[in-house]
């Protein structure tokens, strides 16, 4: 039986575990180690996770296949891997070393065609298509969202809902919508857009970025029945004050959370 997922998105930055700012690790903070980290959301028995190495596209990387492996033995849920990922080959290495999904970004924007190869070397079910996403304005006063990669650095020209229209036929089973804007702000999900996404595709959906508490967490699940809530911040600081320490909802508060009454 399909459910919504609570998903911790952990970023991976010189080896080290930021919490990044509206993209920016400047901005951001270092919160700790990737290992420790999983060690301890195993103990909370999360849904899924999520692990972006935030450097290796940016430099050009190979995946830091020594770190995924390790990370996926420690595992006790499903992982999703992603960064500097171009590769048919990468994506059936990285899904050797024990993670069950694979996140694609800038080389399928380069090559959409990539996620149709990728899917079927491995299953459409592994292959995930995730989309950094701004809102910006246009020069007829209206806005737009406009699809970015590279961490956020590098625009592709593509406005998000154009191109999903365009990308209705490729095969792959997940898409995850990262919102640049709201990263780490902790003001929730931006819903509108969320509305306008879910009726543009029929893919399994996440969305990441701006779940500041549980409540919007439930706001997401309550609005759309079936669907993956993805955070980072919510799951690593704690008060007004932002100290690190790792949390998860309850069992308690998971079944307030993912149920729809």
């Amino acid at each position: 039986m399909l459910r919504s997922r609570i998903i911790p998105c952990l970023l991976v930055h010189k080896k080290g575990l930021v919490k990044t700012l509206r993209f920016s690790v400047e901005d951001g903070k270092y919160v700790g180690d990737p290992i420790n980290a999983v060690k301890i959301f195993n103990e909370k028995n999360v849904d899924e996770i999520m692990v972006i190495d935030i450097d290796a596209t940016v430099r050009g990387h190979e995946p830091d296949y020594e770190m995924i492996k390790n990370v996926a033995t420690e595992c006790r849920m499903p992982l999703c891997y992603g960064g500097g990922v171009r590769t048919v080959e990468q994506v059936r290495k990285i899904i050797k070393l024990g993670a069950e999904k694979v996140a694609v970004s800038a080389a399928a924007l380069e090559n959409i065609c990539l996620l149709n190869e990728m899917s079927e070397a491995v299953g459409a079910q592994s292959v995930v298509l995730v989309l950094d996403i701004a809102k910006k304005k246009s020069l007829w006063g209206g806005t737009y969202y406009e699809i970015f990669t590279h961490n956020g650095k590098r625009k592709t020209g593509k406005k998000l809902y154009d191109f999903l229209e365009e990308i209705k036929n490729i095969s792959y089973g997940e898409l995850v919508i990262n919102n640049i804007d709201l990263d780490g702000v902790m003001t929730g999900y931006d819903m509108d857009m969320c509305d306008n996404v879910r009726e543009l595709t029929d893919v399994p959906l996440t969305f990441l970025g701006g779940a500041g508490s549980y409540d919007d967490l439930k706001k997401l699940v309550s609005r759309f029945k079936i669907i993956g809530a993805a955070a980072g911040s919510i799951f690593i600081f704690k008060g007004k004050y932002k100290a690190v320490l790792i949390q998860y909802p309850l069992p308690k508060e998971r079944y307030e959370i993912t149920t729809i009454k």
